[in-house]
């Protein structure tokens, strides 16, 4: 089969242009299928006959009215999809359900198709791929075959990288969804905890889990993620959230941000890697990022416990029974691994809890000051014969910088950008606090867009990305002028409220600036005048969107918000006052010729 551009852009295009059916790419894809012939990256493949009933039902329907008509996608085998069985990579576990996780369902629903079910380690234990049973062989990395694929979801990656399907489901629970994607050129979602229902996922550590996705492009990721992101009222894990109701959106990454960076003794990576961040590093600034390195010891600490605490403990239980009874089914490094599960104490989960939550207050602190965490998706990418070795040692060694992430409740992306010396991926990780996926998502975009990396491991060209508007993030840019100001008096509503400083600058020179009557405390007031204005410097605070309306109820009259006009020409809320605010309560003085409220205090100190 000659190399089909599978991201969804370029099908939906195709589909609406009437150039390409369902029916037509699903034949053209499994004639592509028994040319592979037996492929370890698969456990199940539907066959024709099953995938009948998904092709009859979208002759009847319009393109236009299924986000995800005819795209075909894989499902890691430790998901469910009705009628077909569940093995989680272990043959003597399987069951079938009678039901779709809701994920899939959900997906189905939107008109998308699933191949089939991927392989994995083994009850997805595992960062190396190289875990599975002899009944299902290990995928080969779409790059190299002396290299490892990744995992726990292997196989997703390696048929997404491939082009036999558009997209793919993953879990992640300690990095799988990232490491893989990381070794396969690929977008690798990490969701927040709880924004995929989990209902219908075989349990790793349930507490930890969530369904991830692997995408061709951040369009894709994000088309996809627009449709399984939905509460699930029937899973217990499942996390209310809705990115409209908090003002974030998907577009264009802002002009201006601050990225944290770990300090370069603490990124554990190899020469080829670390050359890798130092070149993403330079992409962001290019951006317009600010590079701001961060001591991020909480984060490395955080990630040991992993394997050290209560959470193997979670493992071992949601294995309990096979582990117990018939441990040769287990494949014997996931065994040796899950087994240490039993042994814990209650007393040594509860310090493992404290601890993580003193990490997990550090971790806060440095995420607060930036607006983007930036680090190595992993350290390096081990040859299967490193793994053969030291099994073990080597996938600690890959989880260095993703096992954290959902202990601390952070969203992540896995982003490809780039290649090594020896023509290998490579990849970094955007993370930042729960809830902010499609700020990571936004950045993650642009850097596409500047790359212009191939398709997975298709050796397409990328289609170039349209531009689009400025991504929201949740957050509402606060124009201040005076009381509000970093350290004066009424600072603290700001900061109590989450408020971020973002910029200290100026307001277009169309400005008057007052000190009202009354008082205290002596509160200021800026007046638009575009004959004899002057700029007058201000503070710009992002303040969170579900803070805005508490800060709003306690701004007295005759202030309130309004529009603001920057030296830049961009436009943000701010103070402003309303109408006869300059005789409210007698009249007020006019300090425009300090230059701003702090130079007018100082003046009359």
């Amino acid at each position: 089969m000659s190399a089909i551009d599978m991201t969804l852009t370029a099908l939906l295009a195709r589909y609406r242009a009437h150039a390409l059916t369902p029916r037509e790419l699903i034949a053209e894809l499994l004639a592509d299928a028994e040319v592979r012939a037996a492929d370890p990256a698969w456990i199940t493949r539907l066959s024709r006959e099953q995938l009948e009933p998904y092709l009859l039902r979208l002759e009847d329907a319009d393109p236009a009215d299924l986000p995800l008509y005819g795209i075909p996608f894989a499902i890691k085998d430790n998901i469910d999809l009705a009628g077909v069985p569940t093995t989680a990579g272990c043959p003597a576990y399987a069951y079938t359900p009678e039901a779709s996780a809701f994920v899939v369902q959900r997906l189905i629903e939107a008109g998308a198709i699933p191949l089939g079910k991927t392989n994995l380690d083994q009850f997805a234990t595992g960062l190396v791929g190289e875990r599975a049973p002899d009944d299902y062989g290990v995928p080969a990395n779409a790059f190299s075959a002396e290299r490892i694929p990744g995992g726990s979801s292997s196989g997703s990656a390696v048929v997404t990288a491939q082009g036999q399907v558009s997209f793919a489901l993953g879990t992640d629970t300690a990095g799988s969804g990232r490491v893989p994607a990381c070794f396969h050129n690929l977008f690798g979602i990490k969701p927040t905890l709880g924004l995929l229902s989990s209902a219908g996922v075989v349990p790793a550590c349930a507490t930890l889990d969530t369904i991830s996705l692997f995408a061709l492009s951040a369009d894709d990721a994000h088309a996809v993620l627009n449709v399984a992101a939905a509460y699930d009222a029937d899973c217990a894990w499942s996390r209310r959230h809705d990115f409209a109701v908090a003002g974030q959106t998907y577009g264009a990454a802002p002009a201006r941000f601050r990225f944290g960076v770990p300090l370069a003794s603490q990124w554990h990576t190899d020469a080829d890697y670390s050359a890798g961040m130092r070149q993403a590093i330079a992409e962001l600034e290019s951006l317009g990022g600010e590079k701001v390195e961060l001591d991020c010891a909480p984060l490395l600490a955080a990630a040991r416990l992993l394997y050290e605490g209560p959470w193997v403990a979670e493992r071992y239980q949601a294995v309990r029974e096979w582990i117990e009874t018939r441990p040769e089914v287990l494949h014997p490094v996931t065994r040796r691994v899950i087994e240490g599960g039993g042994e814990p104490r209650a007393v040594d989960a509860f310090a493992a809890r404290y601890q993580l939550a003193e990490y997990k207050r550090q971790a806060d602190v440095l995420l607060a000051g930036v607006d983007v965490m930036l680090a190595p998706t992993t350290v390096t990418h081990p040859t299967k014969a490193e793994v053969a070795a030291a099994p073990i040692a080597v996938n600690s060694q890959l989880g260095t910088w993703t096992n954290f992430m959902n202990l601390l409740d952070y969203s992540a992306l896995a982003v490809p950008t780039g290649f090594t010396e020896s023509g290998l991926p490579f990849g970094v990780t955007l993370f930042g606090p729960a809830f902010s996926d499609l700020s990571l998502l936004s950045l993650g975009r642009a850097l596409e867009r500047r790359l212009e990396l191939p398709l997975g491991a298709t050796g397409l060209a990328r289609v170039p990305t349209p531009a689009l508007p400025e991504a929201r993030d949740g957050s509402l840019a606060l124009v201040v002028c005076g009381a509000h100001l970093d350290g004066l008096a009424l600072n603290h509503q700001l900061r109590q409220r989450g408020a971020v400083k973002v910029a200290t600058t100026r307001s277009s020179p169309r400005y008057r600036l007052y000190a009202l009557a009354g008082g205290p405390p002596a509160r200021p007031a800026m007046v638009r005048d575009d004959v004899d204005g002057a700029a007058i410097e201000v503070e710009v605070w992002r303040l969170p969107i579900a803070s805005v309306g508490s800060f709003l109820a306690g701004i007295p009259a005759p202030l309130g918000l309004g529009k603001v006009e920057l030296e830049d020409g961009t436009w943000h809320c701010g103070f402003i006052a309303a109408a006869g605010a300059l005789e409210h309560d007698g009249p007020a003085e006019d300090v425009t010729r300090f230059g701003g409220w702090r130079g007018w205090l100082a003046a009359t100190d």
